[in-house]
């Protein structure tokens, strides 16, 4: 590793950080390789090899070295997500403020792209639970979008929405997870060009931007409702003071959550109102930096106004009941039209959808099925990766690991097969796509935005 020259300053303004140790942080930069680390999707069971598991998350994994993920089918399929090992925390905060997942609740997570934290609280919580996956910046949104139809379930609506957009949402939601924008200090490891736009004024910015986004968005939670809070900085003005600043202005109730003395986090308080947070030191943890809090509204929220919902579209019961065989338990699911694609989300989350459809702009609304033509479907990518989809009603074709780069490269497959029509197309099990098998060639579904177009690796 390279000797890292920190920004002029950066270590003077961490000094009296709790927990923090100059000889030990700047080690683990120049001497310690970030580690590499998969949570996997407990929706679609697959053979990794991992080693050893990351301590405050159950589903995530170590790996000995950095293998190429762009040329793994198992991750085109969604099979896992490449996040690094310290923000996986927000699970351990999930599962301790809701340990039994009794109650449906409905969660935002306000800053989502590319999708980490979000698949991750898709995996924490059932199908009568509802996430609702936002990205401020619009050219973000399409990577959330794939990520999250990598990660198959249907429990999902994202959203393309300023934070204020979400006051007209009074209570609306049971959490809040806002990962806010923040000078990025705890990723100068992993992407030392961060260290460049670091500068005490930055952190000030931040700070400002910060407790705008929280004003925002505190309207839409709901009375004690949670709000879990994170960034990936060192610097207390965008942790410590911001929950001081949460419980002065809007008389929140900190919560402690339960760690363990080997995980090696730093537990803080925040000198004002004794709040709680939870820091991560490279060379400390094995992960990269971060701080992440939580939080209880103990304040009252005005009801949502209560508004006639849209009738059920009038819409042909015989379509209904040919786009139903394609999915498992097809009675479970609520079928709408977008355009002229038709999309499934869980019944039970019929009347959120119509709340969210009146007040934000939806880019993404449970799982698309495809395009009815006459009788037959043509099936959309997102169908292929659903958990839900009906295996039982559509052709499979097994790729070896070879077919299935040529296939996730858009290339042209040898197949010797005699069925014909779509066919899921699958690697070890696990669907990549849809392809079109023809007498005498097959037609490449894949999406061409998808596509790999790097070179495979030399063996």
């Amino acid at each position: 590793m390279n000797e890292q020259i920190f920004p002029e300053n950066f270590l003077n303004s961490l000094s009296g950080e709790p927990g923090f140790s100059s000889e030990n942080f700047i080690n683990a930069h120049n001497f310690i390789e970030p580690p590499t680390s998969i949570r996997v999707n407990p929706f679609k069971r697959s053979a990794i090899k991992t080693n050893g598991q990351v301590p405050w998350c159950p589903e995530g994994y170590y790996l000995d070295t950095r293998p190429s993920f762009t040329f793994d089918p198992l991750f085109h399929a969604g099979c896992y997500y490449v996040q690094e090992a310290s923000s996986m925390f927000i699970d351990h905060i999930l599962k301790t403020i809701r340990p039994n997942n009794d109650e449906p609740v409905k969660i935002l997570d306000l800053c989502a792209a590319p999708g980490g934290k979000s698949t991750l609280i898709n995996s924490a919580i059932g199908s009568n639970d509802l996430l609702v996956a936002n990205e401020i910046i619009k050219t973000r949104v399409p990577v959330l979008c794939d990520n999250l139809n990598r990660w198959g379930t249907a429990n999902i609506i994202v959203s393309n929405n300023d934070p204020k957009d979400f006051s007209r949402l009074s209570g609306f939601f049971d959490m809040i997870l806002v990962d806010a924008p923040c000078s990025g200090s705890g990723m100068f490891r992993k992407d030392p060009a961060a260290m460049n736009e670091w500068s005490a004024d930055n952190v000030n910015l931040c700070h400002q931007r910060q407790e705008r986004i929280l004003a925002d968005i505190y309207p839409a939670l709901k009375e004690d409702g949670h709000l879990i809070y994170s960034t990936c900085s060192y610097s207390h003005q965008e942790n410590e003071d911001i929950l001081d600043w949460l419980c002065e202005t809007f008389d929140m109730e900190s919560l402690r959550i339960p760690i363990y003395k080997d995980w090696g986090i730093v537990e803080t308080t925040s000198p004002g109102h004794k709040a709680w947070g939870y820091r991560f030191y490279p060379g400390k943890v094995k992960g990269e930096g971060l701080f992440a809090a939580c939080l209880k509204k103990k304040g009252q929220t005005a009801q949502l106004p209560s508004f006639k919902t849209k009738g059920h579209q009038k819409l042909a019961l015989k379509e209904i009941e040919l786009v139903k065989t394609y999915l498992n338990t097809p009675d479970d699911f609520y079928y709408f039209m977008v355009n002229d694609e038709w999309l499934a989300i869980n019944r039970v989350h019929k009347e959120s959808l119509d709340t969210l459809q009146r007040h934000l702009y939806l880019k993404k609304s449970g799982v698309r099925i495809g395009k009815l033509m006459g009788n037959d479907l043509i099936p959309d990518h997102e169908l292929a990766l659903s958990t839900y989809i009906n295996k039982d009603a559509v052709l499979q074709t097994e790729l070896d690991y070879t077919q299935a780069i040529q296939y996730l490269r858009r290339e042209n497959i040898n197949i010797n097969t005699v069925n014909k029509g779509w066919s899921l197309m699958t690697f070890e099990g696990q669907p990549l796509g849809w392809a079109k098998l023809l007498p005498n060639r097959i037609n490449n579904y894949y999406p061409k935005e998808l596509r790999i177009l790097a070179s495979p690796p030399a063996h």
